[in-house]
């Protein structure tokens, strides 16, 4: 099995933009019926009824690929074939005291539970140097994702990792933090 992790250029976009209905319905999974994890009445889980279509949200995308060097889209591909997205933001679109964030991570389903997604994780922190920072959600709803991040974030670190509960900018989540420098 060949795993390729890779920058998406413009030209790929679409690709994960085809990917990320599902990664919200996903996560939609965890939240159960809270109003910013089911779709609005036109069908589409985004906030808001102003996105009436698929295209409307693919749109709002474009800025993963508008700015280099601070956004980073990798699609994450298996014997050539699409399985995932990693989301990595920078300042000014992390905490001032990360380098790096996992904005968003993505594996579809066939391609879960065979170390794909630890793979995936653990070459995208090795491009990077600095300070980390990711979070998840803490509900019982979440155990998969949970044990998914622990495991791979102190493998990673051989167990010298943060983690804590707590608000962020997005509700309470488990936020795990550690620094490769």
């Amino acid at each position: 099995m060949k795993i390729e992790v890779q920058l998406a250029h413009n030209h790929e976009a679409y690709i994960i933009k085809n990917m990320y209905p599902l990664y919200l319905h996903d996560l939609s999974g965890h939240y159960g019926l809270k109003t910013e994890h089911t779709p609005n009445q036109h069908g589409i889980f985004e906030m808001g009824d102003d996105y009436k279509t698929l295209q409307d949200q693919y749109d709002v995308q474009n800025i993963w690929w508008e700015k280099p060097n601070v956004l980073y889209a990798f699609l994450i591909r298996v014997d050539g074939v699409p399985a995932g997205f990693i989301f990595v933001a920078t300042a000014p679109h992390c905490s001032a005291d990360t380098d790096f964030f996992v904005h968003e991570f993505f594996l579809m389903q066939p391609f879960r539970g065979v170390g794909i997604a630890e793979h995936a994780a653990k070459e995208v922190f090795q491009r990077y140097r600095g300070r980390w920072e990711l979070f998840t959600n803490p509900s019982e709803k979440n155990k998969v994702g949970q044990h998914f991040w622990r495991k791979t974030v102190s493998n990673y670190t051989q167990g010298n990792y943060v983690e804590l509960q707590d608000q962020t900018h997005d509700g309470e989540k488990l936020i795990f933090r550690f620094s490769n420098r």
